[in-house]
């Protein structure tokens, strides 16, 4: 964790420096990914380690990501409309120096769990739960595409202001911390499996409202209120069920390959879905279209979670 922090400071300080091209700033976007997205696998697993029979509790840690994402983005827009985008690179390197910092203050987690002599990576992904369980968590993501790809642009396109939207985007993310806040106890008396299938389900409900009633003000609401369920829950459930499934030496992997299954590939695909349905059929009709084919997608995993999940 901390040789990536240190790799991501170092790579993200070449934006000083890089000479303004396509070709330069695609490189310096690879390399600085590379080794950011190196760091949230290693330590969500150095998190669960530290947590141990207790992982259930893990919600209780990830809100703060959350807090802070709601105070950094607040202070962002200050200081944008104050002093202007050419803070944003100051700002970031500030962060990024102090998350190395906060790194040296973690200790090492001793690991509480112990694979089972014999087993292999290869032999834990073999188990068709696994399987199921990584390809739900890949079109949940998938089915977020159009969101992130349009609600913004769909919001003011049906007349809402700058300030409503703003205020969207904050209601689900405040949303997002009171489930974190309530998971542990969702996760005791219902188990990780049932949540799963309570998110996926809500999941879908959340992206029909969103096609067919964003012209509605509580529809919407209630709508951007269910992302504490489409993100908040099914995180706090995704990472008990990659601490369940993949124990011991692999818990690093597992980590990194939920994170590239869902955020890095299921997003990718997403979002490229969402695009091309704009550029074939429009953007008045690729609104509805991309929505109903991500509430299938969330609607599959459904099935496919309850078949094969356990």
């Amino acid at each position: 964790v901390r040789l990536a922090c240190l790799c991501a400071l170092i790579s993200f300080s070449a934006v000083y420096w890089l000479p303004v091209g396509l070709l330069g700033w695609g490189l310096l976007m690879f390399v600085f990914q590379f080794f950011w997205n190196a760091t949230l696998p290693q330590f969500e697993a150095t998190t669960l380690n530290h947590l141990g029979t207790r992982s259930h509790r893990y919600s209780w840690i990830r809100l703060w990501g959350s807090v802070g994402f709601i105070l950094s983005a607040m202070a962002l827009g200050f200081a944008l409309e104050h002093y202007g985008i050419e803070l944003v690179p100051h700002l970031m390197l500030i962060l990024f120096a102090g998350l190395l910092a906060v790194s040296f203050l973690i200790p090492e987690a001793p690991d509480r769990t112990v694979s089972a002599p014999g087993t292999t990576l290869l032999h834990i992904l073999r188990q068709p739960a696994v399987l199921a369980f990584l390809l739900v968590c890949l079109l949940l993501q998938a089915s977020h595409g159009p969101y992130y790809t349009f609600f913004t642009i769909q919001a003011e396109a049906v007349g809402y202001s700058g300030g409503m939207i703003g205020f969207f985007w904050a209601l689900g993310v405040i949303a997002e911390v009171g489930i974190f806040i309530a998971a542990p106890a969702l996760l005791l008396q219902f188990g990780a499996r049932n949540l799963l299938l309570l998110t996926l389900l809500l999941t879908a409900l959340r992206w029909l409202i969103t096609a067919f009633f964003i012209t509605s003000l509580p529809l919407l609401l209630l709508a951007q209120s269910l992302h504490g369920f489409s993100f908040g829950l099914y995180h706090a459930v995704a990472m008990t069920l990659v601490h369940r499934y993949f124990t011991g030496a692999y818990q690093g992997r597992g980590q990194a390959l939920l994170s590239s299954f869902g955020f890095g590939l299921g997003g990718a695909l997403g979002s490229f879905l969402a695009g091309q349905s704009w550029q074939l059929i429009g953007p008045a009709s690729s609104y509805q279209w991309s929505y109903l084919w991500a509430a299938a997608s969330a609607l599959i995993a459904w099935l496919i979670a309850w078949r094969w999940l356990h």
